[in-house]
């Protein structure tokens, strides 16, 4: 669904480390519960054509699980609902997920700015674009030409 013309998907886990935590957490601005972080990279002609991961998180009191596709630039390339276990009154429309199609981490996120609200979905609107902010940031600090810093290496 994600990569319909490539080659290959590699699925990569990441354990993450303090530094790491911190830095996603920092270039997001968002929270991280999970310390191991599952992206998936496709590739066509031996490059990369795109990462992809799913975000699981509680919205009310049920579970949401939210695909982000994104570039090797680092831009969404789109954003899926996949699982949504909340009342569908609190499901933002497929719509609304285009918003953040091209976005990259130049752009702040926030709901009622420059991400627009879903009237009685506000809880659903801030999980979604923290889970779009948290795959940005995933690629600056662990796929991204620029991701591997001296703090993220092993001794």
């Amino acid at each position: 669904m994600a990569f319909p013309e490539a080659e290959r998907i590699e699925k990569q886990t990441f354990i993450l480390k303090p530094a790491q935590v911190a830095r996603i957490e920092e270039t997001a601005r968002a929270k991280i519960d999970r310390k191991l972080v599952t992206i998936f990279t496709a590739w066509k002609n031996g490059s990369v054509q795109g990462y992809a991961h799913i975000d699981v998180h509680t919205v009310r009191t049920h579970p949401s699980a939210l695909m982000v596709v994104w570039t090797p630039a680092g831009e969404v390339r789109s954003v899926r609902m996949l699982a949504f276990h909340e009342p569908l009154d609190y499901l933002p429309a497929d719509k609304w997920y285009q918003q953040f199609d091209g976005v990259g981490r130049g752009r702040r996120l926030r709901v009622g700015d420059d991400v627009h609200g879903v009237v009685n979905a506000t809880l659903s609107t801030r999980v979604a674009t923290d889970s779009v902010r948290r795959a940005l940031a995933y690629h600056a600090v662990l796929v991204g030409p620029d991701s591997v810093g001296p703090e993220d290496r092993e001794p």
